[in-house]
């Protein structure tokens, strides 16, 4: 199975070009799904598992892994897929680290992994409502053939597992600055509706007003359009929070995009991302981020926003 992972040197590459691989499996139906291969760590076979009592019932027990233990959960059920095939056993567990934290999840057969394009990746349509597990889907070919590939939103299956607490810690606020937060606007930029939420909750908590974009490209076009009218990007925005991975462009080359218009390089930006490691620090200095956050950390998300009200009250003040 080790010989299907690519190295993360090669992935380093891909993200930079606003490029992935996508690890193609089964669930027993007839979709295929994928994940991203960066966020994938191993792939095993099922191992031993040790029940949970008490735990969540998409969590089907622990194993051992690498000196230490963590969650298997089945992927099927978490994702409410029909159980149309009573044949179907799972032959394969993905580790996956989303948001600092390791767990295992329970699928079928692995297909392949295919490198494609985040321009390639498109958004669940909005007729699929809102209680889908896709955060997109994309098509590729397969002996011949275009098959649809639908890409799991892990984000919501482990809110709907692990409780995300949005409060903020108490003494965390500064009180010099505390009221010029109040009416600041934020664009916020994610695929993900549950990222989307958490970053919500937690910022207009301060007084903050989200504008919500779903992928890079339509936050690129938002930014453009207030610089063609005329607008200085940072009067109508104080930051923009912006998720790595996104259809049609992600946020590394929506950071680079920015920092190459003038009309708009000077915008704070803060990557905030399931991903971590080594791999985003050398992104970010690579594309121009000013900081980088690993999901989901309100407080982290408070001291962000607040560094960047200082910075620019302290500009205010020297002019």
């Amino acid at each position: 199975m080790s010989n299907l992972m690519s190295s993360i040197d090669q992935r380093t590459k891909l993200v930079g070009e606003n490029r992935l691989e996508l690890l193609m499996f089964k669930l027993g139906s007839r979709h295929t799904f994928a994940l991203n291969v960066f966020k994938v760590r191993e792939v095993i076979t099922v191992p031993p598992l040790n029940q949970m009592p008490g735990s969540h019932h998409h969590i089907k027990g622990v194993t051992n892994y690498r000196g230490g233990s963590i969650p298997i959960i089945d992927l099927r059920t978490a994702i409410h897929l029909s159980n149309n095939d009573d044949h179907y056993e799972a032959q394969n567990v993905i580790i996956t680290e989303y948001n600092r934290s390791v767990q295992g999840f329970l699928i079928g057969q692995i297909m392949s992994i295919v490198n494609t394009s985040w321009s390639d990746i498109q958004p669940p349509p909005s007729s699929a409502g809102k209680n889908n597990y896709l955060t997109a889907f994309t098509r590729v070919e397969n002996d011949g053939q275009i098959e649809l590939v639908e890409i799991i939103d892990v984000e919501k299956v482990l809110s709907e597992i692990i409780h995300y607490d949005t409060s903020i810690s108490e003494g965390l606020l500064d009180s010099d600055i505390k009221e010029s937060l109040i009416g600041q606007k934020v664009l916020v930029v994610d695929d993900s509706a549950t990222a989307l939420w958490q970053i919500r909750e937690t910022l207009t908590q301060l007084g903050i007003e989200i504008i919500e974009e779903k992928d890079g490209l339509r936050a690129l076009n938002l930014l453009k359009s207030w610089a063609d009218e005329g607008k200085t990007v940072t009067d109508e925005i104080l930051m923009m929070f912006t998720d790595a991975e996104m259809p049609q462009m992600d946020g590394y080359r929506l950071t680079a995009e920015v920092r190459k218009d003038e009309r708009m390089s000077t915008l704070f930006i803060a990557l905030n991302t399931s991903l971590s490691g080594s791999f985003n620090a050398a992104m970010v200095e690579k594309v121009g981020c000013n900081r980088f956050i690993s999901k989901f950390q309100p407080d982290l998300l408070v001291e962000v926003v607040q560094e960047r009200m200082r910075e620019v009250l302290n500009d205010k003040h020297l002019e």
